[in-house]
């Protein structure tokens, strides 16, 4: 893939959003992407939306959406995934060859609706929803299944946490939060077991918005300067089903990862970051164990989901991330020498669904 990041803009994050709609913030964030790339909306020749309509609370979503976001009268196209699936099909789309200058954009106000009804909303009406299913009881179940399979503990978890917390605070894009103590962690309630409530990271409202373009845009335009190269990406989904296996195997986040490198063309050693969706502290064990991270990779340099957690597009955020520490531009949190980074997203019951994108320094 050779598919050039422009520009790119991530909403300033908080716990709730209170002075904006949410056809604002898409706005505001569409908006500082093009002027992050310099580019003018009609020079666009597609845009491709992320977007949840039960997050967000609309029956279609980018009905309301599509304008504020740059969409009008342009080639449009939306994905319900999740935001770094919407990178993924916007950087598809240019790799095609039809299209060659497009913005992706991504949005969850976590806090305008019941989170966890909505993920009950989510099940399968005959066999999970009469049960209770919800994104909490999932996490749980994964929780339980790696624990059980690989040894991770209640205090390794709190530690995790308070590790995440810690990264987070040297993050200037993150929500300003107090870092929690691990034994404040391991005292929370269970939300189920062994999955405490101090485990999950803290939703928050968000959106962010990446410019693609294509090699031909680039030689055409010789005066502009791409942050990052996307060089390969690759995405899964796993089976519905919370069988031990599905939950504890976690073959998918590996072959997915693997086969991201083997697409880009980069060895395991050459990665220097690795920005993981993890949605609570097990996760984050898990993950970290299963890729076999560590040495010369560091990962979630950004705290990561306990930076900012704009559930939806948290994973298109961990791109912001990666590609700011490929440029050099991540501020306190800058991985020095970083030349290739991943970034992570996830969806899903216990993460069902799983994606990884490859940036590379420009020369």
């Amino acid at each position: 893939m050779d598919v050039y990041v422009l520009g790119l803009a991530v909403h300033p994050s908080a716990d709730a959003i209170r002075d904006a709609r949410l056809e604002e913030i898409a706005y505001r964030t569409c908006r500082a992407a093009l002027d992050d790339a310099g580019v003018t909306r009609a020079q666009l020749d597609h845009v491709t939306l992320a977007a949840c309509d039960e997050l967000d609370g609309r029956a279609i979503s980018s009905m309301l959406m599509a304008a504020p976001s740059g969409a009008y009268l342009k080639d449009e196209l939306r994905v319900t995934d999740s935001g770094l699936s919407g990178l993924q099909m916007g950087a598809l789309r240019i790799a095609s060859g039809r299209f060659h200058l497009g913005l992706v954009a991504s949005w969850n106000q976590s806090s305008i609706g019941p989170f966890e009804d909505i993920g009950r909303m989510r099940a399968d009406p005959f066999h999970t929803r009469p049960i209770g299913m919800n994104f909490g009881i999932a996490d749980g179940l994964f929780a339980s299944a790696v624990a059980a399979r690989y040894g991770f503990t209640d205090d390794a978890a709190s530690e995790r946490v308070a590790l995440r917390a810690r990264t987070a605070q040297r993050n200037p894009r993150a929500v300003r939060r107090a870092v929690p103590e691990a034994a404040a962690v391991r005292g929370s309630s269970f939300v189920a077991n062994p999955l405490r409530e101090a485990h999950r990271a803290p939703l928050t409202d968000g959106a962010a918005a990446f410019v693609l373009a294509s090699p031909e845009w680039l030689a055409a335009h010789p005066d502009t300067t791409p942050r990052a190269r996307i060089t390969g990406a690759y995405w899964a989904i796993d089976r519905y089903q919370l069988g031990g296996e599905r939950l504890a195997g976690l073959e998918l986040v590996r072959r997915c990862y693997d086969e991201a490198l083997r697409r880009a063309g980069v060895a395991r050693d050459a990665v220097q970051v690795v920005e993981l969706e993890a949605q609570n502290a097990y996760c984050d064990l898990a993950y970290t164990d299963a890729l076999e991270l560590g040495g010369a990779t560091t990962v979630s340099p950004s705290g990561g989901a306990w930076a900012q957690n704009p559930y939806f597009c948290t994973g298109l955020v961990n791109v912001a991330e990666a590609v700011w520490q490929v440029a050099g531009q991540a501020g306190a949190v800058q991985v020095p020498g970083a030349r290739c980074a991943v970034a992570h997203g996830s969806h899903g019951y216990a993460q069902q669904g799983h994606g990884f994108v490859v940036l590379e320094k420009m020369p």
